[in-house]
Order: structure tokens, then sequence, then C-alpha cells
């Protein structure tokens, strides 16, 4: 009688369909250690069943890209024999289920994604997207989440440098923690995870393997039922002076030249590591289950297999190597053992007291598991879906500085204080620039430094995926434009709802589009990244699923750090100018001022109108120039423009300086139009010496790419006001928010 039924298959998260593949792929009915690794390694989370498809459509490759998508993270060339390595992931359902270790875990994650690949860790940066405040579970939720992010990052002794915090509804039942590590490697020292050489020991580091996260890739690869709260034992623990440990033990080795391959354990553990080294070796792996270091009794290879215990490490050394090895993760106190060997089988052999408990061939579990082409709607019939139409009867501003300090007072823009304050901005005494549009580190020893930024607008992207898609990248390369840097890669985390709905299917291919097409004419290319999908909860009833939210993180390169440009006003009497399409010369009705904007929403209460078009040439040209300008000293102050617009902006810069400013509007516009449009593509610049300035731009006339590119004088720096309103009431209301809701 078989001991697989369909109830254990279903429980296993496969569909009939798929467990037919196993049948045939084994040629024999698995047991359940075999049963558990197809269903880990066929989980969305591993295989990418739903997305891989589209994913491959993206561009990928430069001449200073070293490494892209495939490997533990991207690796990029910033000169001088030096690479940047980094990564973006999510720990969305464990982070909802268990807060605190949730994010830790997502930190420590992506923390091994990088220096599993040889790279030191020198920056952490993290997407937060949260429910409504009002919601009785969110302030808990919140809190849990930074400070586990805080608690193991600071731990570990890596700066957290830039992010972002997001309230929407669409979260209340499914919150998105998507967290990102930068590190820093000699461009002639990466490792990678092919497994080769048959005969190689097999070798585990790190902690000892325990019960917590059994199935953990299976359920970050469902929507959540009513039974959220029951899924506690599938999410991890994290020890970040461990993975501190073990990050000085694994770079001690890989001084040496004992690795053949290296690979972190993530999601599905022992089963992913050793499942993908050799596949990307092209080989097979033998495992005695008996050597590996269990921290509870009784465990058994299903267990062993399925965990996602924390800070473990597989690699494949050079024989005659175990005993070095063995003798620095000693003395860093960590386990150490042989658990097999590399073969040429190209299957994947457990063995467990003398006997083979599974025996799988490894072309099925990986290159060949399961890709779905799903339906998706046409752009056209999403918009019908999504019901989205310009905005009609725009309403006015009738005080915009009340509507600034409400903006300024509502979540998403009120000052992160509260949060950035638990994170340790400044170990490693590299970090030169937080808070401002992108953080800015250091590269040790050197005058040149790494510039990062996470951006998205989820409400662009639902009403119009293609259109905010590119926002998203095109964001994330204004940002490191704004403060000198020269963008160079892109990481992602692709966080949408259920990809069996066409609609939600339809999300995630036209983002992608969108986010491909930014990236090819930015010279922006994506280089890592991670796919997390089933984000919706039947748990608030009736099914919610959150806004699509491709999470995009950008990195960039600054030669000379001393030229690295902040948003903070510098000195009274210098000059503001508006950078960005000259649209403003004659009103342009076809743009998209208000729509989707966040003046509309929390001033009038409406979600409505298009996402504002981003024109990727304007981009490409405004990025220029303004790293022109940052270069040749002509501004000492420079701001992108996105939610909230250019009042928005400008309280921005007032706030990080202390300095008001005096600044006219455009008669062509409503106020609120003005003031509050989010159209892309612009900047604020604030600029000690015009005379420098209009010398620079009339000597660049020539220069057809600027032709598109207008400055607009709109200001003076000066005072201790902004559009009527006092810097003491901006800042109040600024920080209010978390202030009231946290100590209130």
């Amino acid at each position: 009688m078989s001991q697989i039924t369909p109830e254990i298959v279903e429980s296993h998260g496969l569909s009939q369909e798929e467990y037919g593949r196993v049948l045939h792929a084994l040629g024999r009915e698995p047991n359940l250690v075999e049963l558990g690794i197809f269903s880990v390694m066929w989980s969305e989370h591993c295989s990418y069943k739903s997305s891989r498809l589209h994913l491959k459509k993206l561009p990928t490759k430069a001449p200073w890209v070293i490494q892209g998508p495939g490997e533990n993270a991207g690796v990029i060339d910033i000169g001088d024999g030096q690479a940047a390595i980094f990564k973006m992931e999510s720990h969305n359902h464990p982070s909802y289920i268990e807060p605190y270790q949730g994010a830790a875990t997502g930190v420590g994650g992506i923390l091994r994604d990088v220096f599993t690949m040889g790279a030191r860790p020198i920056a952490n940066a993290n997407a937060l997207r949260f429910g409504r405040p009002e919601h009785p579970k969110m302030q808990h939720l919140v809190k849990g989440v930074v400070a586990g992010i805080g608690g193991y990052g600071n731990c570990v002794g890596v700066p957290t440098v830039c992010g972002e915090t997001n309230f929407d509804p669409a979260y209340d039942g499914n919150i998105l923690v998507n967290a990102m590590t930068v590190g820093l490697a000699d461009a002639d020292k990466i490792f990678y995870s092919a497994a080769t050489g048959v005969g190689n020991p097999i070798v585990y580091v790190g902690s000892k393997t325990g019960r917590d996260g059994i199935h953990g890739a299976t359920m970050a690869s469902a929507d959540f039922g009513e039974d959220a709260e029951a899924k506690r034992p599938t999410v991890q623990v994290g020890d970040p002076f461990t993975e501190k440990l073990l990050i000085e033990a694994c770079l001690e080795l890989m001084a040496t030249d004992a690795i053949v391959a290296i690979q972190d354990m993530g999601a599905a553990g022992l089963t992913s590591s050793s499942v993908e080294m050799a596949t990307n070796g092209k080989a097979g792996i033998r495992l005695d289950m008996n050597k590996v270091p269990c921290r509870e009794e009784g465990m058994t290879p299903y267990e062993m297999m399925l965990s996602e215990s924390q800070e473990r490490m597989l690699m494949v050394l050079k024989p005659g190597k175990e005993a070095m090895a063995e003798a620095i993760f000693r003395k860093w106190e960590l386990d150490f053992a042989v658990i097999g060997e590399v073969t040429d089988t190209q299957h994947m052999v457990l063995e467990w007291n003398g006997e083979v408990v599974c025996d799988i061939p490894l072309g099925p579990l990986a290159a060949d598991a399961p890709e779905y082409d799903r339906p998706y709607l046409s752009k056209e019939e999403y918009r019908a879906w999504a019901q989205v139409k310009p905005l009609a009867d725009v309403p006015a501003s009738a005080d915009v500085g009340a509507d600034l300090l409400k903006l300024m007072a509502s979540p998403n823009l009120a000052s992160k204080r509260w949060i950035y304050e638990q994170y340790d901005s400044q170990v490693m005494g590299d970090t030169l620039q937080t808070g401002g549009d992108a953080g800015v580190v250091r590269v040790h020893g050197t005058k040149k430094a790494i510039a990062i930024s996470t951006d998205c607008t989820p409400r662009y992207v639902f009403a119009d995926p293609y259109e905010g898609g590119k926002q998203a990248i095109a964001e994330a390369y204004r940002n490191l434009c704004a403060v000198g840097a020269k963008p160079l890669a892109v990481t992602n985390c692709l966080n949408f709802a259920n990809p069996q709905r066409p609609e939600i299917m339809a999300q995630l291919v036209h983002a992608l589009e969108g986010m491909g097409d930014a990236c090819r004419a930015l010279d922006f290319p994506i280089v890592s990244g991670n796919v997390s999908l089933y984000n919706e909860s039947k748990a608030t009833g009736g099914g919610s699923a959150i806004l699509p939210t491709p999470a995009i993180g950008g990195v960039g390169i600054i030669e000379d750090y001393s030229k690295m440009m902040t948003i903070g006003f510098k000195n009274a009497g210098d000059t503001l100018y508006l950078v960005g399409p000259e649209f403003w010369a004659k009103p342009d009705p076809t743009r998209s001022h208000l729509g989707k904007s966040l003046w509309l929403r929390v001033i009038h209460g409406r979600d409505e109108g298009r996402t504002p078009p981003t024109d990727l040439v304007i981009e490409r040209n405004a990025g220029k120039i303004i790293h022109q300008l940052i270069d040749e000293g002509l501004v000492n102050a420079v701001h992108d423009l996105s939610d909230g617009g250019l009042a928005v902006a400008f309280a921005e810069m007032a706030l990080a300086s202390g300095l008001g400013a005096e600044v006219e509007a455009n008669s062509d516009y409503t106020a609120a139009q003005w003031w509050f449009g989010e159209d892309q593509g612009r900047y604020v610049i604030s600029v000690p010496d015009t005379e420098a300035l209009n010398a620079a731009l009339a000597k660049g006339t020539e220069n057809a790419e600027t032709a598109q590119i207008g400055f607009r004088r709109i200001g003076t720096v000066g005072g201790d006001r902004l559009l009527g309103v006092s810097l003491a009431d901006l800042r109040n209301a600024h920080q209010s928010f978390f202030r009231d809701w946290m100590e209130g």
C-alpha cells in the first residue's frame, strides 16, 4: 500500500499534474524524503515556475557586469580591481507570522548570499510595506520588523544606510519585508556555487540543524489562509553573533586556495544548496545524513533536508584541505563536518543508517523543473479590469501651506526617524550619507564610494504595470544621480499576489516589460533578484492582494566622494532651479499631473487617475546633466522629485538644512498641479553662482541631448519659512506621525 496519498501530495503544495511529473522523473513512486525535496525545489520560491519565462527577457549584461542572475548575488566591476556584490531578497510571509525573527532572518539570509561570493558586507538597505496604521495588528508588526532588522544588522556589525517604508490598506494581511546587502570583494577572487571534481569532499559549516523553518519555502509559495498564526514553526530563528563568526571564518578560508564551490543554505536549506551546487557544476552529489550536525534529538533525513535553520553554509573543498578548513571553523567556534562527496552520477543520493533514502536525478529537480506560461490580461484588458480612467474634475488646493503640512504628517511622507534610529548606520566607519536620495558608503582606503537606493511606487504599478515598472527603475536611477553617483546596476524583489489570476499575472508581465525597457534605455542592467508571489491573505476577509510591488535596489559608483551631493540647502541667497522636461513652456494637457498622486489621496481621499508617464530619454539626459553640474561644482544641493511633487521636495530640502526658501508658482498651472503634481524626470538644484551656471549652460547648448531639458529659476534659499509655513511647524508635522503612533 502506498505511503504517498493524494492528501500528502496536496499538503506538499504539488498539483496532481506536478506529482505525475515526479512519477515520470523517477520511474516509480517517491518516498516521503524524495517528495519533500521535489516539493521545495518545485515551490514558487525556489523554482520561479510562474516567472522564469518572463525573467529571461530582462537585460542582464554590460561591460561592467561580472556575474548576472543565476548565482547567489550579482557582481559588478567598480574599477581598481574591485567588485561590488549585491542582492535583494524577500522575507514577507515569515515576517507577518513572527515579525522579529522573520525580519531578522531576512537580513541574515541576504548577508549570507553576499559573503558566499567572497565579499565583505559593507551596507544593508531595506524596503518595507505595511498596512493601515489603525489596523489592530500593524503597530505590533512595525515594531517587530524594525527591531528584527536592527537587532540582526547591528549585532553583525554591518551598517543599515537607506530604505523606504510605506503604508497602504492592501498590505493589511500580508506585509512586505525586502532586505538588501552590498558587499566588496577583489574582482579576481569571486566565489561561485558550481560543484566540480569527482570525489571532492562536501563540507557543512556553521550552526547545527534544527527543526525551525521546515516547509518555509513551501509556505512562502502559498497565500495566507485563516491559520497564519499556526505557521509559526515554519519561521526560522536567527543568531547574528553566529553569523558574524561565520562571515569571518568564511573570509579567512577564502583567503586560501581550499574552496572549489560554496553556497549558503537559504530557502529549502540543505536541499536547495546541494541541488544548486551539483546542478551548476553538472555533477552529482552523495550525502551521508548521519554526519549532518543536528541540535535536536531524533531528526529524520526529511527534517534535515527541509530545515531552514540559519547561519549554515555548504562547501566543496579541494582534497586534502579538510583539516586546515576544520581548524579555521573550530577556531571560530563553528560546526564543521564532511558530509558527502561530489559524484559523476548527476543524481542526488542520500544515505542514512547505511541505506539509500533518496535517489533523484538532478535534471528534473532544477533545470527541468516546471515552467508555466500562465494566462494574463493584455494591457487594454488590464486597464478595463483595474478601472483606471483619466482624472476628471481635478480638485483645487485651497491652501498650499496647509496641504503641505498635512502631507508631511501623513504616514508615507512622515519622518522615519523612529525607524532609522534603531539601526546602526555608522558601524565600520565608512558611511558618508543616510537619509538623502541614496545611502553612500566609502570604499575603504580609496576616494570611491558606493551609492545605494531602494525604490518603487506600488500605486503607480497597480494603475499601469508597464509605466509603474519603468518608473521604479527611473526613480532608482534619479536617486543615484542626485548624490553624484553613476548608476551601474539593479537588483530587485518582485512582490506580487497569486499568479494563477490573469490580472495578477498581467501586473507581473507588464511590470517586467517596463522595467526591462527602462534598464535598456538607461544602461542599468539587472544582475540579481528574487520573486515573491502569493502575497495575499484570506485572513483579512474575502481575499486581499497586495499592490504589485517590484522593489528596486539600485547601485552606483562615485569616483571621488569629496564631490558627493546631499539634499539640504547650504547657504541663504543660493538660487533654486527646477530641472527637467520643458513642459512648463506651455501647459501640456496630456500630462497626468495629479493622477495617482499622494496629494489627491491624502488631501481629498481619492485614489484615481493614471500613472504619470516616464520618458526614458528625458530621464537619461536629465541624469547626465545633473552629473555634469555636480562634477563641475556648480550646485550644492540636489533632490529628485517623487511622492508629493515640488512642494514636498522643497520641504525635505529645507528640513535637512534648517533653512527656508522663497519659491515661485507658475501661473500656467493650478496651485495643486504645480506644487503637488508627480511628473517624472525632474530635480531641484540649489546654485551658489548663477553666472557660472549660465555660462556652463550656454556652452552646452550645442549638445542636442540637453534640448529636451529645461532650467526654470524657481526661488531663493533663506528665511525660516516655506510656502507660508514656518519650518518649526513643518518639522513638528513631519515628526508627528511616528511620535504620536508609537509613543502616544
